[in-house]
């Protein structure tokens, strides 16, 4: 469902039963709570059965109550602050081991991105990125380590990668002044998504650049403002948003540029590991004799 829940609920709150209004107040007051209750604990919360729970989901459009908390979650986490994040994950761990829980958070991502991204999406990327004349690589705030990250290995293979990490307006569209219809973007965004990259994407692609964008759903500001999206999921847990799913996708991104740029990778290597000896660069392993 493309439109905000919390938009529809306050819309129709009227005409909901008296069972659908209590649900659909305590969405409203306390969205940060009830995107990551169960349908039972929600019922529980409010005082009506969980099969009212779903079906008021049902009634709003939805195929069942997952689909609605889902789409309640993608809306709400965007508009969180950083104070109710911690208060949520805090309720969300309670006693659970946070190693653990974290760890299997993040499989869970990795597991959804690989059954939903688009392969077709991946491949115009990866193609867009080695036609282009200059590679733009966007990402702000905690964005900025995955663009720097990608970054750092596409400046092995190409020779004109700019890497932009300024969250400022001002100085985002003075690194990108001059975009055109031969160059590549590559812009990463995810909750809460900067302004700034979303702008910056629509700008370039005005400009005719091919935009790529790495964020979490098609509907976040990058993913409307992209020419292609290479969706990742990424989960709130406290004030961390965890960057597993697209960190994942980057180094896919690099595998297979790098296995399309083979044979002249291997001489710039070749290169590069002369100069790494002759000057030292890396920390040589001390060898112990053996007894």
């Amino acid at each position: 469902m493309r439109h905000d829940i919390l938009a529809i609920l306050q819309a129709n709150e009227r005409s909901f039963s008296k069972g659908q209004r209590r649900i659909a107040h305590y969405i409203l007051e306390s969205y940060d709570k009830a995107a990551f209750m169960t349908a039972a604990v929600l019922g529980k919360t409010v005082g009506v059965s969980e099969s009212t729970v779903v079906r008021f989901a049902m009634e709003l459009g939805y195929d069942g109550y997952p689909s609605m908390q889902k789409a309640l979650q993608e809306v709400v986490v965007n508009r969180l602050t950083s104070v109710q994040r911690i208060e949520v994950a805090n309720n969300r761990l309670c006693d659970r081991d946070v190693l653990t829980t974290v760890f299997q958070s993040d499989l869970e991502r990795l597991r959804r991105t690989a059954e939903t991204i688009d392969r077709s999406a991946f491949d115009v990327a990866v193609n867009t990125i080695l036609n282009a004349k200059r590679v733009f690589i966007i990402g702000v705030r905690s964005a900025a380590p995955l663009a720097g990250f990608l970054g750092y290995y596409l400046n092995y293979m190409f020779q004109n990668v700019h890497i932009i990490t300024a969250s400022g307006a001002g100085e985002m569209f003075e690194k990108i002044v001059g975009v055109n219809e031969r160059d590549a973007v590559v812009a990463f965004s995810f909750p809460r998504y900067s302004a700034t990259t979303a702008k910056a994407a629509r700008y370039c692609r005005s400009q005719g650049a091919t935009v790529v964008g790495i964020t979490d759903t098609q509907l976040s500001p990058l993913g409307e403002a992209s020419d292609y999206v290479l969706a990742a999921k990424s989960n709130m847990l406290s004030l961390v948003d965890s960057l597993v799913a697209p960190l994942s996708v980057v180094n896919a991104l690099i595998v297979a540029i790098a296995a399309k740029k083979e044979q002249e990778l291997s001489q710039t290597f070749q290169d590069l590991e002369r100069i790494w000896e002759e000057y030292n660069i890396y920390q040589k392993q001390a060898v112990s004799d053996e007894e």
